[in-house]
């Protein structure tokens, strides 16, 4: 978990984070601004989070950009606890607001290994 924590404070300066965590499961919230459900892609692979969001940047009617201060994409990556999994992780975004639940791994049931001679 101090490796989660860590890397929250290693976010884009876009991003902010916090991490909850219940008897069964944590849950990640992650402001990504300008973010939608359809701009974000999630996955677990090798004990990592990775995050990549698509952020809206259509210049209102009238409108032309003349600076460009705010990158189109953010990505970045997260250590995922030990204990948690992403199998069955439910994911929402919300005004750009990304809240990520990932289920914690039942506890492995005790498994006698028989010794031979």
């Amino acid at each position: 978990m101090s490796a989660l924590r860590e890397a929250l404070r290693e976010l884009p300066d876009a991003v902010f984070g916090d991490v909850l965590e219940s008897d069964d499961a944590y849950l990640l919230v992650l402001d990504l601004p300008g973010a939608s459900p359809e701009s974000v892609e999630l996955s677990v692979e090798g004990g990592l989070l990775k995050v990549t969001a698509g952020r809206d940047r259509t210049a209102p009617e009238g409108f032309e950009r003349v600076v460009d201060g705010r990158e189109s994409e953010l990505s970045f990556e997260l250590p995922v606890p030990m204990d948690a999994t992403g199998r069955d992780a439910e994911a929402s975004v919300d005004g750009g607001v990304l809240e990520l639940r990932l289920p914690k791994q039942a506890a492995s049931t005790k498994t006698t290994i028989p010794v031979s001679e």
